[in-house]
């Protein structure tokens, strides 16, 4: 009996080990399939056809048609005024909220923190939908002042940009902020340094690259953004609405990958440098810190508090008059409040905002799946080529929503492949969604993982767990908080997403965003409000399921599963 065991189990061994090698192989090569297809092949069909001429041949000729149009240099002059305006308002008034909310000691901070996220949980177009309500030749405000404001073009963008990428310099320069050792700071006013000599010598030292950062953040938002400047931008053109004419206008499909590489590359050189500046940040970041308990400094905590609420008033403002214009019967000349504006009128109705969730439900699942295998193929990997693929997963970011939509559009609406059948398809939309937010969702799973403790997986395959049960039973488990998280930011960010899917969409198939901005088009732009109010409601919905399901599993001992 001992020697059959005996001469069994080596078999068995070999057996499981090598079905471990398969699954990790698996876990590796399905997400790099998906990259290749999705990512890599449809950017290298842009690159292609910005370099095919009309009668088929390769060559420069579109390059330089492009860069000898006045249009193309207007656009460019517009996007990097708006980009480099945008930033530094953003960044400033970032600074101003987060240094608020973590070194400065009032009230109501619950309501800056809650306030200053409502931009992201809508389209981007909602904050100009709401600076037409509040300023426009009819806006609520215009009319109470008597003057007719002209909001549309640069100041008008300016405006609706800060307010849509302002949450990104908050969170980045507050996520700063709160690493700084509340000892430095008791050291120093010991030896009797003031608060101003504290923030000059002590604070800004620290958050430097966070600002950096920021800056660069905000910059790629801003020239990519597609929806505020499609509906408050008027004259004033930019990079993102040229490819839009190019493309949809002027079914210019190569002038229009001509422009989008152009775009690509300040994006690709912003996000470069936000990763290096990323990374000096992140090596100077101490363990043990302890956490700052501000103390009320008139001088300083009233200022900043009433800068603070200004701010936040005017994104509730914004904000709160879209709410309120799909309720009023006849802006702005009757108030009276009516479902009416509800009752969507466009063809399909409310069909796009259906379709919208199941694509959202589609590409959060099956992202959040393919994120979590790679996380943990790449665990197995060598050194080497672990740190090339997260490279590859990394490189969707520093790619524009609006030229990463073109490419789908020049690759997958071609015959020459098989891929054509999933052109006009629900499931194209929930693939660029993922692959639009790849890059967002993989470094937060690969941050759970970072901090899974290895004597948790070696304990499991000791006690003879293979690849899969250790995946399922102690790692998912251990980090089941961030695939939750990564699962509603799919979900919530392909709900609002406008620029990466406005070249998808068909006579059969619309998404919520493209819904809005088409109503706007047509002059109802009170069901515009309304339908943006619907999209906002279900995302709202969301954000509250993931902060319950967040606060159960934090009350859930994150122990692995017994065999």
């Amino acid at each position: 009996m001992t020697s059959g065991a005996a001469d069994i189990s080596p078999t068995v061994r070999s057996t499981r080990v090598d079905g471990d090698k398969i699954l990790v192989a698996a876990c590796v090569i399905i997400p790099l399939i998906g990259l290749a297809l999705f990512f890599l092949y449809p950017m290298s069909i842009v690159f292609l056809r910005s370099i095919t001429t009309p009668d088929g041949t390769y060559g420069l000729g579109n390059y330089a048609e492009v860069l000898g149009s006045k249009g193309f240099w207007r656009a460019t002059q517009h996007s990097m005024t708006m980009g480099a305006a945008t930033t530094a308002l953003s960044v400033f008034l970032g600074f101003i909220i987060a240094h608020g909310l973590h070194r400065c000691a009032f009230r109501g901070k619950w309501l800056i923190r809650g306030a200053i996220v409502l931009p992201l949980l809508a389209p981007s177009l909602v904050q100009a939908l709401g600076l037409i309500f509040l300023l426009g030749r009819n806006g609520l405000i215009s009319r109470a002042i008597g003057i007719e404001l002209e909001i549309y073009g640069f100041w008008g963008l300016l405006i609706a940009n800060t307010l849509y990428a302002l949450p990104q310099a908050v969170m980045i320069i507050g996520a700063s902020l709160v690493l700084l050792d509340a000892r430095t700071y008791e050291a120093a006013e010991v030896i009797g340094a003031k608060p101003l000599r504290q923030f000059r010598d002590l604070t800004l030292p620290a958050i430097v690259f966070a600002l950096l950062n920021s800056a660069f953040v905000v910059f790629i938002i801003t020239i990519t953004d597609f929806g505020n400047a499609a509906v408050i931008g008027g004259d004033y053109s930019v990079l993102a609405t040229e490819i839009y004419t190019q493309v949809i206008g002027l079914r210019n499909f190569n002038m229009g990958a001509v422009v989008g590489i152009m775009l690509l590359l300040p994006t690709v050189i912003s996000y470069v440098i936000e990763r290096q500046s990323m990374k000096r940040q992140q090596g100077r970041h101490a363990t043990n810190v302890q956490t700052f308990v501000p103390r009320f400094y008139a001088i300083r905590d009233v200022p900043m508090a009433t800068a603070c609420f200004v701010v936040v008033a005017a994104i509730l403002s914004v904000i709160g008059i879209v709410i309120y214009a799909s309720f009023v019967k006849l802006w702005p000349y009757n108030h009276d409040l009516t479902f009416k504006h509800f009752n969507i009128t466009l063809a399909g109705g409310y069909a796009s905002l259906w379709i919208t969730i199941a694509i959202s439900v589609g590409a959060a699942a099956g992202g959040t799946f393919l994120i979590f295998i790679m996380a943990m193929g790449l665990r197995k990997l060598s050194g080497g080529l672990a740190q090339t693929l997260q490279v590859l997963a990394a490189m969707p970011a520093a790619v524009p929503g609006i030229v990463l939509g073109l490419a789908y559009i020049l690759t997958f609406n071609s015959t020459a492949t098989p891929l054509y059948l999933l052109y006009g398809t629900a499931t194209l939309i929930a693939v660029i969604n993922f692959y639009h937010y790849h890059t967002q969702a993989f470094l937060t799973v690969m941050t759970g993982f970072r901090q899974f403790p290895a004597a948790l997986e070696e304990a499991a395959s000791t006690l003879g767990a293979g690849f899969g049960r250790t995946a399922v039973t102690v790692v998912a488990p251990f980090v089941a908080p961030m695939l939750v998280a990564v699962f509603f930011f799919l979900f919530m960010r392909s709900m609002v997403t406008l620029s990466a899917v406005v070249f998808l969409t068909t006579a059969k198939l619309d998404v919520a965003a493209v819904t809005i901005m088409r109503l706007d088009d047509a002059g109802l732009t009170s069901q515009a409000a309304a339908f943006s109010t619907c999209v906002m409601a279900v995302v709202c919905v969301a954000l509250g399921v993931m902060k319950m399901m967040l606060k159960l599993l934090s009350r859930t001992p994150q122990t692995p599963k017994k065999g």
